[in-house]
C-alpha cells in the first residue's frame, strides 16, 4: 500500500517551471563554479526552502546509483537541459556541460516567453470573434432565414448568400475544433507512435519541418564536436548518440549510421540521406580528414545554426501578430458583407 501511494504521488507531482529549473540549475553552475563538489553544491541549495525537497531527492538519486542526468530526469527537469547533462559523463565536463544548458534553455524561454506575450491578446480576439461567430450562427442567420423565406422576398442570390455564409461558418469552427483536437491527440498518441512515424509525420509540415532539420543538426554538430575534444574515437560517439533517449530522432539517425558504416557505406552519403539533418554536415565530413579541423568546424556550424535559428524564431513571432490581425480583419469583412448582401438585395425588391 505504501509503495502504491508512493508512486501515486510521484505521478502526480507537478512539473516545474522553466523559471525555476533555470534558477536551479544557475545555483548550483555558481557554486560549481566556486569549487564546490556536486554534493556540496546540492547540500548548499537545501538552504533554499522552496529548493530543498528537489535537492535532497537528487541527492539520494546519487546515492543510489543514478547519473546526474538522470537524476535530474527524475525530478522532471526538461530533456533540453538533461540531453547536454548526458554527454558530460564521457566529456567528464560537467560544469561546463551545465554552462552550455543553461545558455541554451534561457534563450529558449526568453523566446517561449515572448511568444506567449504575442499570442495572449491574438487569442483573446480569437474567443471573442467564437463567441461572436457561435451567437450569428444560432441567433442571427435563423432570424434572417425566417424573415426573408416566411415573407416571401427570397430571391435565388438571397439563398445563396445565406447558404455560403452558413458555410463560411461551419468551415471555421471546424478548422479550430480540428486543430483544438489535433492538438490534443497528438499530444497523447505521439509516445506510442515509433520514431520513424514520427519522422514521417514531421516531413509533412510545412516550415516545423524546418525547424526540426535545424534543431536536430544542431543537436548533432555540438554533441559530436564536444565529444571528439575530448578524444572519443566517432564510433563511440554514434553509440552514446544511439544510446540516449532524450532527443529521439538523434537516438534513431545513430542507429541507422551504426547499422550501414557496418556495411562499409561511408558517414559522408549517410549524412545526404537522412532527412533532418543539414546536407551542410555531409560537406564538413568530407571536407575534414583531421579530427581537429572536423570538431572546429562541426562547433563553427553550430554556432551559425543557433543565429540562424534565433533569427528565424524572432521573425516568425513578430509577424505573427499582423497575419492573424490579417486573417481575423478578412472573415470581419467577409461575414459583413455577406450579412448585408439579403439585406440589400430585399431593398431592391420594395
Amino acid at each position: 500500500m505504501d509503495l502504491y501511494l508512493k508512486k501515486h504521488f510521484m505521478r502526480k507531482r507537478k512539473s516545474l517551471s522553466s523559471e525555476w529549473q533555470l534558477r536551479f540549475l544557475n545555483r548550483l553552475f555558481r557554486l560549481l563554479n566556486n569549487g564546490y563538489t556536486l554534493n556540496e553544491a546540492l547540500e548548499v541549495i537545501k538552504w533554499d526552502k522552496a529548493m530543498a525537497s528537489t535537492a535532497e531527492r537528487i541527492i539520494v538519486h546519487l546515492k543510489n546509483g543514478w547519473p546526474f542526468d538522470e537524476a535530474l530526469g527524475k525530478e522532471q527537469f526538461d530533456d533540453s537541459l538533461t540531453s547536454y547533462l548526458y554527454f558530460s559523463r564521457a566529456n567528464g565536463n560537467l560544469k561546463g556541460s551545465i554552462e552550455k544548458a543553461i545558455l541554451l534553455y534561457e534563450q529558449r524561454f526568453k523566446y517561449i516567453k515572448k511568444f506567449q506575450q504575442t499570442v495572449r491578446y491574438p487569442l483573446i480576439l480569437l474567443v471573442v470573434f467564437l463567441i461572436l461567430i457561435f451567437f450569428i450562427k444560432q441567433a442571427v442567420l435563423p432570424s434572417f432565414a425566417e424573415l426573408f423565406f416566411a415573407g416571401g422576398h427570397a430571391s435565388s442570390s438571397i439563398s445563396v448568400s445565406l447558404f455560403v455564409f452558413d458555410l463560411i461558418i461551419q468551415c471555421f469552427l471546424a478548422s479550430v475544433l480540428l486543430v483544438i483536437v489535433t492538438a490534443i491527440l497528438w499530444k497523447y498518441i505521439k509516445h506510442q507512435l515509433e520514431i520513424a512515424q514520427q519522422i514521417a509525420i514531421y516531413r509533412k509540415i510545412p516550415f516545423y519541418r524546418q525547424y526540426k532539420q535545424m534543431k536536430t543538426s544542431f543537436y548533432f554538430a555540438t554533441h559530436v564536436s564536444s565529444l571528439l575534444k575530448t578524444g572519443v574515437s566517432m564510433k563511440d560517439i554514434l553509440h552514446m548518440l544511439s544510446a540516449q533517449n532524450r532527443l529521439p530522432i538523434l537516438s534513431h539517425y545513430a542507429k541507422q549510421m551504426i547499422d550501414e558504416l557496418s556495411k562499409g557505406m561511408h558517414i559522408t552519403h549517410l549524412l545526404t540521406q537522412l532527412d533532418f539533418l543539414d546536407k551542410q554536415l555531409s560537406n564538413i565530413f568530407q571536407k575534414n580528414t583531421d579530427v581537429g579541423e572536423l570538431q572546429k568546424d562541426l562547433t563553427m556550424f553550430a554556432d551559425f545554426l543557433t543565429e540562424e535559428l534565433s533569427r528565424k524564431i524572432k521573425k516568425s513571432i513578430t509577424m505573427m501578430q499582423p497575419v492573424f490581425f490579417i486573417i481575423l480583419a478578412g472573415f470581419i469583412i467577409t461575414i459583413y458583407i455577406m450579412l448585408m448582401w439579403p439585406m440589400f438585395q430585399l431593398i431592391k425588391t420594395i
